[in-house]
């Protein structure tokens, strides 16, 4: 009789001992808040020129290259001397034919006046050489201000980037034919491509963060250009970004992140997001000291940051280290004591 008196008692002394007395396991956890990250889209390209900022200097005449004084990449001031153009000889024929030209004229009026003093010409004949005369002095003019008269220098018109040379030494080359082809430093962009998915959310106006490539300098800019087209080549749509002067060069491959947006919810480490066998992702919360696995909606993935949604308590904290051993239900506790409290 003792012996079921005590086994009662103990049986009595176990059933009030408190369900919750297993083993918890500890967790860091970080409390919810809501804000927003920038969505970006990314672009690569090659540092160029925009066609604003590109100049090709002429040739002002048909002339032969006599000397050249850039080089392609160079960067010269304004005024700086670019080559030296001679006369070809088709030119110094057209010039020498126009001082005879003009000699000539001048020679006519002369005797035509002469003329009209023994009533031998008319005012009629006179006018007509005297107009002959201006028409050949007009000819000669035009081409000593293109330098047919003697060797030119041809200058740069403003501060600029040589990006081409066309011409070498010892070359004949017919009046507009190109010369060289100039750049404005503080005119360079980003010549990029983006993924037409991606494209599609692009704006003119929007900024961006350019970084050259295998480098951590950075610089602002704003996309000046979006294509309508998808480049054939590369499959992808041309996005030109705006670059601040004096950070980069030209031909220099770059990184474009532009910001075409922001995505709202709840701002958490990239580590709180798990995935389950499904591939759905969850986070974990610590409610009451119990873990529940609770659905959530990746909005965006930014590096050390996501954005998620979903039917999240916005009091309850969220759990980080450890979160992927927890199963709802399970004991949790705070150890070492909650982030951000």
């Amino acid at each position: 009789m003792a012996t079921l008196l005590a086994a009662s008692a103990a049986a009595h002394a176990a059933s009030s001992q408190p369900a919750d007395t297993g083993p918890s396991v500890a967790v860091q956890t970080v409390t919810l808040h809501k804000g927003s990250l920038p969505r970006t889209v990314t672009a690569y390209g090659m540092v160029g020129t925009g066609p604003a900022a590109r100049q090709t200097i002429q040739a002002p005449v048909a002339a032969v290259v006599d000397r050249v004084y850039a080089k392609p990449g160079e960067q010269v001031a304004a005024q700086a001397p670019l080559l030296r153009l001679g006369p070809s000889p088709a030119t110094a024929s057209a010039y020498n034919q126009a001082i005879t030209a003009l000699r000539a004229a001048n020679e006519d009026v002369t005797r035509t006046r002469s003329l009209l003093g023994q009533h031998l010409a008319t005012n009629q004949q006179l006018v007509t050489a005297e107009k002959a005369a201006a028409d050949a002095r007009s000819a000669l003019a035009a081409l000593q201000a293109e330098g047919a008269g003697s060797p030119q220098v041809v200058r740069a018109p403003f501060a600029a980037i040589v990006t081409t040379v066309s011409v070498s030494p010892g070359a004949i080359v017919a009046q507009g034919a190109p010369l060289l082809e100039l750049a404005r430093p503080t005119q360079l962009v980003l010549h990029g491509g983006a993924m037409p998915a991606q494209a599609i959310t692009i704006s003119t106006g929007d900024s961006a963060t350019i970084v050259p490539l295998g480098e951590r300098r950075s610089a602002t800019g704003q996309v000046v250009l979006v294509g309508s087209v998808v480049d054939a080549k590369t499959g992808l749509v041309p996005v030109d970004v705006s670059l601040p002067a004096g950070r980069f060069f030209a031909g220099e491959m770059a990184r474009a992140s532009i910001e075409v947006g922001k995505a709202e919810g709840y701002v958490v480490p990239h580590e709180a997001v798990l995935v389950n066998q499904q591939g759905a992702p969850y986070v974990v919360q610590a409610i009451a000291g119990r873990a529940k696995q609770v659905p959530v909606h990746l909005e965006l993935g930014a590096g050390a940051n996501d954005v998620i949604s979903g039917p999240l308590d916005p009091n309850a904290p969220l759990v980080l280290a450890g979160n992927y051993q927890l199963t709802n239900g399970m004991k949790v506790r705070v150890d070492p004591p909650e982030a951000g409290k």
